[in-house]
């Protein structure tokens, strides 16, 4: 069978809900693979929930639709405060990326109690954003950026990762809107251990299944490279 845009394929999945240290309850879903343990885990921060971002953003979703099957890896999705999909709406408002620091303690959190392993941030735009303000946690042992807008997110921030030691690798469109790969190595050169890889073609949402299967293969080659590249069929 080929694997395609709306394949699911099997895992176990559970609704969870994390619980922030200012008091929201964020509503999310854990999907493992189904006959193993996990080998490590993306805890996925999603684009900015105002333009429609949400634990449901494609990429997100096949991620947690094929990784576990395909690559052994744990995915934590959850909706930040305030941000509604088919899963729920977490509580809260969207606070354009500060009060949203709780969410990411939170999850992390989940990951650690529930030892979820080898955890790895991927965030998508705003996620991005959030993972470089908020990620500098001691369980993170890196993380993947796709589209980073580098808004709120700035010059402190990648130096500050820069001395937090873990990979950071930004996978950055040939047609973004916001930041594309030449001037992305320029700013991320504040961080000595990134890697900057640009996507000839890709536009910042990652439409078309060929695109996403480049993000999903570049995540696997850092997290589980023993399972890259992925497989086109089942």
């Amino acid at each position: 069978m080929d694997i395609r845009a709306s394949t699911v394929l099997p895992a176990r999945r559970k609704d969870i809900e994390l619980q922030t240290a200012d008091g929201l309850t964020l509503v999310g879903e854990v999907a493992v693979p189904d006959s193993k343990p996990p080998v490590a885990t993306l805890v996925c921060l999603h684009p900015l929930p105002t333009h429609g971002g949400m634990m449901d953003s494609h990429v997100l979703r096949k991620a947690s639709y094929r990784l576990p099957a395909l690559a052994d890896i744990a995915v934590l999705r959850f909706n930040t405060r305030g941000t509604a999909s088919d899963r729920g709406t977490s509580q809260g408002a969207f606070d354009g990326g500060e009060g949203e620091r709780w969410d990411v303690a939170a999850a992390l959190e989940y990951a650690d109690f529930h030892d979820l392993p080898n955890p790895w941030l991927v965030g998508w735009s705003f996620g991005t954003e959030l993972a470089l303000k908020w990620g500098r946690d001691p369980i993170v042992r890196g993380a993947i950026l796709l589209s980073p807008p580098l808004k709120r997110a700035g010059e402190k921030d990648l130096v500050a990762w820069g001395e937090f030691g873990r990979p950071l690798v930004a996978l950055v469109p040939e047609h973004d809107d916001y930041l594309r790969p030449e001037e992305a190595v320029r700013r991320f050169a504040a961080v000595p251990q990134a890697e900057v890889v640009g996507v000839e073609g890709a536009k910042h949402l990652w439409v078309g299944e060929p695109y996403v299967r480049i993000v999903l293969n570049e995540i696997v080659k850092r997290v589980n490279p023993a399972a890259a590249p992925l497989p086109t069929t089942v």
